[in-house]
C-alpha cells in the first residue's frame, strides 16, 4: 500500500535539511517506494529528515530526490544509490553524477 503522501510543515531551523523522495506514479515505477523506504532505514543526523513527496515534475528522469533548502535535484535514484547520497547530504556535500541536468545544468 502506498504511504501517505504529506506536505512538510516542520518549520526549517539553521542547518536542516529535509530529504523529499517523490512518490507519485512514474517514480514509483522505478523503485521510488524502495529508495524511501532506504533513506528512513538510513542513520540520519537529527537535522535532516526523510518525507515521501507528491509529483515534482520531473517523470521522464524518475525516482526523484529533492533536497531542501538546498534545492539539490537528484534523478534516476536507485535504492544502491541511498547510502552515498545519505553520507554526502549529511556532510553537506552532492554527488554529481546523480545531480538533475534540468536543474543543475552547470554541474
Amino acid at each position: 500500500m502506498p504511504q501517505e503522501i504529506f506536505e512538510v510543515h516542520s518549520p526549517l531551523q539553521e542547518g536542516d535539511r529535509h530529504i523529499l523522495v517523490c512518490q507519485n506514479t512514474s517514480c514509483r515505477e522505478k523503485q521510488a517506494a524502495a529508495v524511501l523506504a532506504a533513506f528512513k532505514a538510513t542513520t540520519l543526523p537529527a537535522s535532516i529528515k526523510v518525507y515521501p513527496s507528491n509529483c515534482q515534475g520531473q517523470c521522464s528522469i524518475a525516482a526523484t530526490v529533492r533536497i531542501v533548502p538546498d534545492e539539490t535535484w537528484y534523478c534516476r535514484v536507485l535504492p544502491e544509490d541511498v547510502s552515498t547520497l545519505s553520507a554526502a547530504i549529511a556532510k553537506g556535500e552532492i554527488i554529481r553524477e546523480k545531480l538533475n541536468p534540468r536543474i543543475h545544468r552547470y554541474y
